[in-house]
C-alpha cells in the first residue's frame, strides 16, 4: 500500500540537503540510505544522505547536489510502499488503516459501532467509533479497547461513561 511517508521542506546548507518533514512511525527504516521513495511530481528519490541536526532531519537525493536543485524539491510529499499487515515487533503496534472499519462490540458482545477514524494525541490515541445516534471517541488504551482481532476486523471496547453513550 502506498502511503505519505514526509514533506520535504526548505534547502539546508549548500551541499544538497534537505529538511524533511517527517509523517512516518517508522523514520530510522523509511528514510535509510539507499531507500527508494515515491513522488508524484519528481518520480522516485533514492536518499544519499541522511542526518539529525538540530532535531530535524536532513536528507540528500540523488542527482541533487547543490542547495539550488534541492530548493526544486520543497514541498513535495514522500510516499512508500508499505505493508501494513507485516508482522510488528510490538503485538499491540496495529496501522491506522487496520483500525478503520473494525467492529466495535461491548464486553456483553452487543454492536457498538465501527471504528472510523484514528485521533493521533501526544498522549494517546483515540478511536472514533460511529455508533446508530451519534460518534464517541474512546481512549485507545489497553484497559478500554482489552480485545483487537484485525484478523477478524473486530474489537471490544469498554466506553467510560456508558451510561451517558446512546448505543
Amino acid at each position: 500500500m502506498r502511503l505519505l511517508v514526509g514533506r520535504i521542506g526548505r534547502a539546508h546548507g549548500i551541499l544538497g540537503e534537505a529538511t524533511i518533514e517527517v509523517r512516518s512511525d517508522n523514520p530510522d527504516s523509511r528514510f535509510a540510505v539507499g531507500e527508494k521513495l515515491q513522488s508524484d511530481e519528481h518520480g522516485d528519490l533514492t536518499i544519499t544522505s541522511g542526518r539529525v541536526h538540530n532535531g530535524i532531519l536532513l536528507l540528500g537525493f540523488a542527482g541533487y547536489n547543490d542547495r539550488n536543485q534541492v530548493e526544486k524539491l520543497r514541498n513535495t510529499l514522500l510516499y512508500a510502499e508499505v505493508n501494513i499487515n507485516e508482522v510488528r515487533e510490538d503485538s499491540d503496534d496495529y496501522h491506522v488503516l487496520q483500525l478503520i472499519g473494525c467492529q466495535a462490540f461491548l464486553e456483553n458482545g452487543l454492536l457498538f459501532g465501527e471504528v472510523t477514524d484514528v485521533i493521533n494525541l501526544p498522549s494517546q490515541d483515540l478511536l472514533a467509533i460511529k455508533t446508530e445516534h451519534n460518534e464517541v471517541l474512546i481512549p485507545f488504551v489497553h484497559q478500554l479497547v482489552p480485545i483487537v482481532d484485525i484478523t477478524a476486523k473486530r474489537l471490544v471496547v469498554i466506553p467510560p461513561n456508558l451510561s451517558e453513550v446512546t448505543i
